[in-house]
């Protein structure tokens, strides 16, 4: 990581503590605050301790090393460069003249750099040998993040492991829980590569080889959470975009090859036939995920450079260091996209919307129909299979990226009989769902022409809250959005007691004046005046298969937590949130510096 570090100093993005902070709570609730900020930055913390401990560490932590668009751009690069370098190749016709066929050799000749080159002898991470009992996960300065995850994880490291006959190769991006000081815990999720191999591991009765890197080059972690193809060894990512292949050594104690130049690298083998429960963990999508069983690694090695630094991340409600990763894969990806869709222009998701729950795509509309044929595709398309919510819009929307463009434009084209409700796989993290890893897919055409009529009368948000008080006492405020375009939203806070259907039948009376009514709880931090925070807890609380109700000109969404009164079977997860006591001891000792206006904007 020393390079890393040297450039985000000289880029300035780089903050240094030297106070001493904890690694369980305070010193990711430090880089939660920072990557909210719009001018965040990594940060170096060099002397974490263990206080329930009384341990402390020589290993200093990095984190939020892609905290910013900037520091992505510094170690990623220019994605839209990249871009246009990946669909010139797609794009490559058998060359015809003598400069064709100079140009052409010139690109194949450079994708001789995509292919890892494995070498002799040891490296860099390999400067100190840790063997069976000498090797202690508690010797790394682990982080704990929110008080009711299970344990210490490991959230920024690179899982190495290979086919069971050795041709296939896999860079994955999981978290890992500590149990003890040689066994990790391994959250291989059911759609993921690394657990496709772990069956077949299992199947044959052998343990599974599996190592893990730490630290190196940042552009190793982008490259493990790149939605590649299956069978895609995703160092060969690296080799593209680098120009240089990524150079690899041989684990000590399996045959697992790994960066040269990782900080760490933990060793080991998982026995195929036990598991242990994992888990919970404050999760990206600002929701705990529920304790399950998974596999396990026996570590059996840990090796690192003479002076590492420990690489980590911290996940919880957006925005995270992931918003700015995300922005770099959009680009990059947008030409694979749109070999399977090609009539797509372009598609944005948004980091509120957690990614997978909420995806908006620009498309050359040709036909009628065209909207709903894409949105089969997407569904049916790798990781993009996984997205919940799809919203199309024309050529001649205005940037995807202009929150209110192009929420006007989309509000303007709402139209009942343009929805598509569908059913299908979701991702393993999702907890609104019915069943696990199933459930509702929502897709909205609003590639045609702006609705003729408002439909509605339109009321203040007094006198509309009042007109809802002389029905229910349940709702606790009201906010209206976007009165001047054809579907306004209407936002109300409810104090949940039955089943909101129940609700939306009485309010019937009052769909005169409502178009689209959005419900949420009044509960958990949630505010009808913050929209950025209203749609990351509406997208994620949300199956439209259950939780969509239509009459005549009026569309409802329940975004309540949802229970019993929903014949809800699963446990519902709690929100990810801050220690109160740890935000106000790091605010009283002056190592964050955040208003209460802060702590509402983002829901600490």
């Amino acid at each position: 990581m020393e390079r890393a570090i040297e450039l985000l100093k000289k880029h300035n993005l780089l903050k240094i503590i030297d106070e001493e902070l904890d690694i369980y709570l305070e010193i990711p609730h430090v880089a939660y605050v920072e990557v909210k900020k719009e001018n965040s930055k990594a940060i170096l913390f060099t002397n974490p301790i263990d206080k329930r401990n009384g341990k402390k560490f020589d290993i200093p932590v990095l984190m939020n090393v892609f905290g910013s668009k900037k520091a992505v751009e510094l170690f990623i690069g220019q994605a839209d460069k990249i871009a246009k370098e990946i669909e010139s190749l797609l794009k490559m016709k058998p060359p015809v003249t003598f400069s064709e066929k100079l140009s052409t050799f010139g690109k194949l000749f450079a994708l001789k750099n995509t292919i890892p080159k494995k070498l002799k002898g040891k490296g860099e991470c390999q400067q100190v040998i840790k063997l069976a009992e000498e090797a202690k996960l508690s010797d790394l300065p682990i982080l704990t993040t929110w008080e009711k995850d299970g344990g210490p994880f490991i959230t920024m490291g690179q899982v190495y492991t290979t086919s069971l006959n050795g041709e296939m190769k896999n860079l994955g991006m999981y978290r890992l829980q500590v149990y003890d000081d040689n066994t990790l815990g391994m959250h291989w999720q059911i759609h993921k590569d690394s657990n496709h191999f772990f069956h077949e591991y299992k199947k044959a009765g052998k343990k599974m080889p599996v190592s893990i890197g730490i630290g190196g080059d940042p552009m190793y972690i982008w490259c493990g959470q790149a939605p590649l193809p299956i069978g895609v060894f995703e160092l060969m990512l690296y080799g593209f975009v680098k120009n240089k292949n990524a150079q690899l050594v041989k684990s000590i104690t399996n045959d697992i090859y790994v960066p040269k130049d990782n900080d760490f690298i933990i060793e080991g083998f998982v026995d195929t036939s036990k598991m242990k429960i994992e888990g919970p963990f404050g999760d990206h999508t600002g929701y705990y995920t529920l304790e399950e069983e998974y596999p396990f690694l026996e570590v059996s090695a840990i090796t690192h450079k003479k002076k590492p630094t420990y690489l980590a991340t911290v996940v919880g409600k957006p925005p995270l260091e992931d918003k700015y990763m995300g922005f770099a894969t959009e680009r990059i990806f947008l030409p694979l996209l749109k070999t399977t869709a090609p009539d797509l222009i372009d598609y944005y998701m948004p980091e509120n919307g957690v990614f997978h729950n909420l995806i908006i795509a620009k498309i050359k509309t040709l036909y009628p129909g065209h909207a709903s044929q894409m949105m089969h595709a997407f569904w049916g398309v790798g990781q993009m299979s996984f997205v919940k919510h799809a919203i199309f819009v024309n050529e001649d929307a205005p940037e995807l990226t202009e929150h209110d463009e192009i929420t006007r434009y989309i509000l303007n084209r709402i139209d009942i009989d343009d929805m598509l409700v569908s059913k299908g796989v979701v991702d393993a993290l999702d907890h609104s769902s019915p069943k696990f890893a199933v459930g509702g897919k929502l897709g909205l055409d609003c590639t045609g022409k702006e609705i003729e009529e408002l439909g509605i009368t339109l009321l203040s948000d007094e006198e509309l809250f009042d007109k809802i008080s002389n029905i229910t006492d349940e709702v606790k405020s009201l906010k209206q959005y976007y009165t001047d375009t054809k579907n306004p939203i209407t936002v109300i806070s409810v104090d949940k007691k039955r089943n909101q259907k129940h609700l939306f039948e009485d309010l019937k009376p009052l769909y005169e004046y409502i178009k689209i009514l959005v419900i949420i709880d009044d509960a958990n931090q949630n505010d009808v005046n913050n929209s950025y925070m209203l749609i990351w807890r509406v997208v994620n609380n949300i199956d439209s298969n259950r939780d969509l109700y239509i009459d005549s000109n009026t569309i409802c969404i329940d975004g309540t937590n949802k229970n019993n009164l929903d014949n809800f079977k699963r446990r519902w997860p709690g929100d990810v949130d801050c220690t109160k006591e740890v935000i106000d001891s790091l605010k009283q000792r002056g190592i964050i510096d955040i208003d209460e206006e802060f702590e509402k904007r983002f829901q600490l």
